[in-house]
């Protein structure tokens, strides 16, 4: 069995921890583990290999935790734009044997039962062996109205239905056949295909043919015109719903989808007033508060039912109950800085960059470079760099010149010339560079050679 794994996704229901760049699945925030991570330990029990679904950047970041777990049975599929949950799995199972039991799975849910989910799971296989479309309908445990709803007879799906009111919730919990759509799925490829090309036929069609011209090397790269080609659709409307041969396994496995602060607070550990158990926090009087910060104090008085998020470069405050009202937040910030994009310390394929400080005409960050790994052949219109090595020996390119720079040495890349930060060495090459110019946007960089083939 393959686990299929769908790391899509902006980021945006827990901003300013999750951003763009960096989205939920990808932070460590459950014991120094990811959700990704705890997905690939989970699944990885019981499938034989992880297919991984993603765009580029996410693929870098997958391929950094898969290494730390030590899990090298990996495939990856990178889809230059999302195009929903249909396109993505449709791509995946063609790329596979069309016997292939496949366990498709969203990278950002938490699951808490597992000795359950392995029951769940082995239900799923015998049906999906039966050549059945398996969806992992969860027990409901309050009236929510955020997840979509699975009627259900025994194991026979009724109907799908579209995120209810309180009222019509309740009415679903009280029935007692009516379950949370987890977006989980059970089946061989090859039945999977054949229902799509009988109910989505286009999107079995223009999925094939942008499979058939991708880059297939190691990775799997759809091309992004072919990619545009795919209608967008999620795979409930093209097939789960319009299929006859669709069964449902009952899921009592202390699932969440961790969709808002009010959610993630439910799964992290509190103190005695039931606030966040955080080392920087400082509560008095204070209750029932979520808290999240990196290394600054947070402290608090006479306040509870909050949440407070910390990331250095935005600070979040909530009343419990409202986190939903976030994406609202990303709508004004989208109007004037990218700070849904990305963090101070951004998430590279050779390493990572911290913005230390940046100003209309300066920007210092501090750069760490993996060893034997090395930035694209580049250069800047609108800026020039002075770095200063402070630990490890960098190779550095700048025009003709090749030079090595150790700890306490500095080069200069004057604007227009071409460049580049190599670290040929065993250990992490760590610089400070201090950016000056007019514009020192992350998007002025051309470049020429790319190891990561990025554009």
């Amino acid at each position: 069995m393959t686990n299929i794994i769908l790391c899509g996704g902006n980021g945006t229901r827990l901003w300013p921890i999750s951003r763009t760049l960096m989205p939920k699945q990808f932070v460590k925030l459950f014991n120094n583990k990811s959700l990704f991570q705890l997905t690939v330990e989970r699944n990885s029990k019981v499938c034989d290999s992880q297919f991984i679904v993603s765009n580029t950047e996410q693929y870098f970041l997958a391929l950094d935790q898969l290494e730390e777990l030590k899990k090298d049975n990996n495939r990856y599929l990178l889809e230059p734009i999302g195009r929903n949950t249909a396109p993505a799995i449709a791509l995946a199972c063609i790329a596979l044997d069309k016997e292939e039991i496949v366990l498709v799975t969203p990278s950002d849910h938490l699951i808490k039962d597992e000795i359950e989910y392995k029951k769940v799971l082995e239900k799923s296989k015998e049906l999906a062996e039966q050549n059945k479309l398996v969806t992992f309908g969860i027990t409901p445990t309050f009236p929510e109205t955020g997840f979509g709803y699975i009627e259900a007879d025994g194991i026979d799906v009724k109907a799908f239905h579209e995120k209810p009111n309180t009222e019509i919730a309740t009415k679903y919990l009280e029935a007692g056949n009516y379950y949370w759509n987890s977006g989980m799925f059970c089946f061989k490829a090859g039945i999977f295909l054949d229902e799509l090309k009988k109910y989505s036929p286009k999107i079995y069609e223009a999925s094939l043919s942008a499979y058939k011209n991708a880059n297939r090397d190691k990775i799997i790269r759809i091309k992004h015109k072919d990619m545009l080609t795919i209608p967008e659709d999620s795979i409930d409307y093209a097939v789960m719903e319009k299929s006859s041969i669709v069964k449902v396994v009952p899921s009592d496995i202390d699932w969440s989808d961790v969709g808002s602060f009010d959610a993630l607070d439910k799964e992290l550990p509190k103190d005695e007033n039931s606030n966040t158990l955080n080392p920087n926090y400082i509560a008095i009087d204070s209750k029932n508060n979520f808290i999240y910060g990196n290394s600054r104090k947070i402290a608090t008085v006479d306040i509870k039912d909050c949440i407070i998020v910390d990331t250095g470069d935005a600070l979040l405050i909530s009343k419990k109950g409202s986190s939903q009202k976030v994406k609202q937040v990303i709508s004004e910030i989208k109007k004037t800085t990218d700070l849904h994009h990305v963090h101070l310390t951004a998430h590279r394929p050779w390493g990572t960059y911290t913005v230390l400080e940046d100003t209309a005409h300066y920007k210092i960050k501090r750069i760490v470079v993996k060893a034997g790994e090395r930035l694209s052949l580049q250069k800047h219109y609108h800026r020039n760099e002075h770095w200063i090595v402070v630990s490890g020996t960098a190779t550095v390119t700048v025009g003709e010149k090749k030079m090595l720079i150790r700890p306490n040495e500095s080069t200069y890349i004057k604007m227009g010339e071409v460049h580049r930060l190599e670290n040929e060495g065993k250990i992490p090459v760590v610089l400070i560079e201090a950016q000056v110019g007019e514009y020192t946007g992350e998007d002025d960089i051309i470049r020429i050679e790319d190891d990561y083939k990025r554009g």
